[in-house]
């Protein structure tokens, strides 16, 4: 009886390898026998959503799904061939392709090209457009992800919304936390030291506010405001030691305009910066970067950690004279030995001389640059379509207009990767209403490549049918690890820690 178990079994074993080899084979001749035959040859590019033809990507990056675009399309058939090897085949309703064979292909081609032929089938025949490539840049991006905001793009109340993180290796996304956890929230403003989330901070607005750390598994809820700072801590970018974070405080305002091709404006009442040092729970203020008659805004340190940059801009009648707020660069000395400021403020680049007004400074972590938005007035860019994205070369002291990524609709937000080859930036470039998050390289000449909008894995379906903003990304190294049922419990709490302000005397002006 044993034996003929054995029997039996060995028979079973051998008609299901005969039944896989089978299988295989017939697949194998349908996939073959599945290319377009005589197809019509056109002397144009297909249209692509997203467009994705020309664009720089980094090995490993999400495959570069994409959507054919015209009417009576009943299937496409797109061949990627690697300049260095390799190659990939997908056929159906849109270009959908396999994530480990994507990889492989990126990484056999690292340094080369990709080529892309494209068919399309309609009323039975195929036509093949002319073909594109997509170069694999030799700069590795050193990023697991992003996080960033997804919000409804509403004005005073907040819908769904919340902070999340998307792996860059696929098109998987994870929710940080979604303010569905604690009625009434509103969470933005997060921020991570030079990507690594082991050092984590957002600000809760709403009745339940404050300002979360999480440093090392362990948070924190600050209580929202300090009556001494005369605002809520927002803003935040922390110094390259993990030992200080700067903020600014803002009493922010909205207005709105009948008919504008800008919606909104949003302005502050008043605005100083501030550096906290999370050990000991003290805000480090002084005289120079807490002035009555300037507003002081979004401070960011040196990669050295011995530089504090920040915007300011001259205090002005509001909401009547919003149109004469423009912000330039400066720049403070910062010992983070000691937590003192030095004695002068400079100005490094004087946008209101050209009439316009500089946003969110964000420096390359190799100190080369300062990367920045101008826009004509106040600091708000996500609203204004006038917004553009400029480059400030450290070395040399110019700035200049990034044409290579600038679209004529709003380009906002934005943030360096811990190699500082690549950026991600918010832009309204696809419709003017909803900020979509792009990428893109940045050469050792300091040249950028064209954008490429984040892969989705059908990405037609997915940007048409998402009612949300993405605003305020940055990369991250690895996954944030974060207890959101828990912290939520917290938010819900009465347990704040009290801040203390030291170096708060002012000096004589």
């Amino acid at each position: 009886m044993k034996k003929e178990r054995i029997r039996v079994g060995a028979l079973a074993g051998r008609i299901l390898a005969t039944a896989m080899v089978t299988v295989v084979g017939c697949w194998l001749l349908w996939s073959c026998s599945s290319r377009p035959e005589n197809p019509v040859p056109t002397d144009q590019l297909p249209k692509i959503y997203p467009d994705y033809v020309g664009v720089t990507i980094p090995v490993g990056i999400a495959p570069l799904n994409f959507n054919l675009m015209g009417d009576g399309i009943d299937k496409v058939d797109v061949v990627v061939r690697g300049s260095k090897g390799g190659e990939i085949h997908a056929q159906g309703s849109y270009a959908d392709f396999d994530v480990d064979d994507w990889h492989l292909l990126t990484e056999q081609n690292k340094g080369g090209q990709l080529s892309f032929t494209v068919c399309a089938k309609k009323d039975g025949q195929w036509i093949q457009y002319k073909d594109f490539t997509v170069r694999i840049s030799p700069y590795a991006l050193d990023e697991w992800g992003l996080t960033y905001r997804r919000i409804a793009p509403g004005y005073e109340v907040y819908s769904k919304m919340g902070l999340y993180q998307r792996d860059l290796s696929n098109f998987e996304e994870y929710a940080i936390i979604e303010n569905t956890q604690v009625p009434g929230m509103c969470v933005n403003c997060h921020s991570s030291a030079q990507t690594d989330p082991s050092k984590f901070v957002f600000h809760i607005r709403g009745e339940h506010g404050a300002t979360l750390f999480q440093i090392d598994g362990k948070r924190e809820l600050l209580k929202a405001k300090n009556d001494l700072l005369g605002g809520s801590m927002v803003y935040p970018y922390w110094h390259p030691s993990g030992e200080y974070c700067a903020f600014s405080t803002n009493q922010t305002r909205q207005g709105f305009h009948i008919a504008h091709q800008n919606r909104i404006e949003v302005f502050d009442l008043s605005s100083d910066i501030l550096v906290y040092h999370p050990a000991s729970h003290e805000v480090l203020t002084d005289s120079l970067i807490s002035t009555k008659d300037w507003s002081e805004n979004t401070p960011v340190f040196s990669p050295d950690g011995k530089t504090l940059y920040f915007m300011t801009c001259k205090q002005q009648e509001y909401p009547t004279h919003y149109q004469d707020e423009q912000y330039n660069l400066c720049k403070i000395d910062f010992d983070p030995n000691t937590g003192k400021f030095g004695e002068k403020v400079d100005t490094i680049f004087n946008a209101a001389k050209m009439g316009k007004s500089l946003t969110w400074p964000r420096p390359s972590y190799d100190g080369k640059y300062i990367l920045f938005t101008l826009m004509d007035y106040g600091y708000f860019s996500i609203w204004h379509q006038e917004s553009d994205q400029w480059l400030l070369d450290l070395r040399t002291g110019e700035a200049r207009s990034i044409t290579e990524i600038n679209s004529k609709r709003a380009d906002s937000f934005h943030n360096w990767n811990v190699n500082s080859h690549w950026i991600v930036f918010t832009s309204r470039r696809g419709d003017g209403l909803y900020s979509l998050l792009y990428l893109s390289s940045i050469d050792d000449q300091g040249r950028f490549t064209k954008p490429f909008l984040l892969p989705q894995h059908n990405p037609m379906k997915y940007y048409d049918s998402s009612l949300y903003s993405f605003n305020t990304p940055d990369f991250t190294k690895t996954k944030v690890t974060f207890d959101a049922y828990h912290a939520g419990k917290e938010i819900l709490s009465e347990v704040r820690v009290e801040t203390k302000v030291k170096n708060a005397a002012k000096k004589s002006e």
